[in-house]
């Protein structure tokens, strides 16, 4: 399994010199891909302006967004969008999409949130359509997110969660896989959160996640608590996630203070 680290495009405080400097030591560093996340009524940079951005300065690194809201997007933008940072980064970008959960969202895109499941199968048949040559991954937990992944994707991105929870899941997504007859296995990727440091990152960390998850109301604490915030505790969850099949497992930092690259290298390195 490869480890790979989240930019931390939605975190507070992030600069453009942040970014590519995190970039940078990612590239240089023991990790397999570099993502993003995606939220349009956040403050947060947009995930493929920031991935254009970190694109010129590695030469390495898988670049992913993990997960970019397709429907927010007319599918022609997404494709546009996908295409250019699969050329910026020379066929180093996954795409990974998924219809996300918050209503804000929509309303300020000005898209459909009840069709939001038939508009990103129409999104993925319109990339296929296109010959986008890059790699596809989808997310999600329902049933219809399984099969748009079996019938669009390459592979399965895991929203978060204990290894049991992906293990499940993975589970879904290949029975989805052999059930339309796919050859092989799909890709099968995943993510967690981490803060490395003293008290006060670890409570920033949590601070964040609460206010980024704040939409669904009590369960924001249960991710708040999820936090990675030891070596041992990052390590454990590898484990497990190593132990189930996981391919890619991507660790979203939830400060934005570019030693998390460094400290997070020292624990997996």
């Amino acid at each position: 399994m490869e480890i790979g680290v989240g930019l931390p495009n939605t975190t507070p405080g992030t600069t453009g010199a942040l970014l590519t400097e995190w970039a940078r030591r990612a590239d240089a560093g023991p990790f397999g891909s570099l993502a993003v996340l995606d939220r349009l009524v956040y403050d947060s940079l947009e995930p493929f302006a920031a991935l254009s951005a970190v694109a010129a300065v590695t030469d390495r690194i898988q670049l992913a967004t993990m997960i970019a809201i397709g429907p927010l997007r007319p599918a022609a933008l997404l494709a546009k969008q996908a295409e250019a940072v699969h050329r910026l980064a020379d066929g180093r970008f996954t795409l990974g999409l998924g219809i996300g959960a918050r209503h804000d969202d929509y309303t300020a895109a000005g898209a459909d949130h009840s069709r939001r499941g038939a508009l990103l199968s129409e999104q993925l048949a319109h990339l296929r359509g296109s010959d986008y040559p890059g790699e596809i991954l989808v997310g999600g937990n329902s049933g219809p997110a399984f099969a748009r992944m079996a019938r669009y994707a390459d592979g399965y991105a895991h929203g978060g969660g204990p290894p049991r929870a992906f293990a499940s899941a993975a589970t879904k997504a290949q029975a989805a896989w052999r059930d339309l007859g796919r050859p092989g296995t799909p890709r099968l990727w995943a993510q967690g959160y981490f803060a490395l440091g003293d008290d006060d990152t670890v409570q920033a960390g949590r601070d964040y996640l609460r206010d980024y998850y704040a939409f669904t109301g009590p369960f924001a604490e249960t991710i708040a608590s999820a936090n990675l915030t030891t070596g041992r505790a990052i390590k454990d969850f590898v484990r497990g996630y190593a132990a189930e099949g996981c391919e890619m497992l991507v660790l979203l930092p939830t400060v934005s203070d570019v030693g998390q690259i460094d400290r997070l290298a020292e624990v997996i390195g």
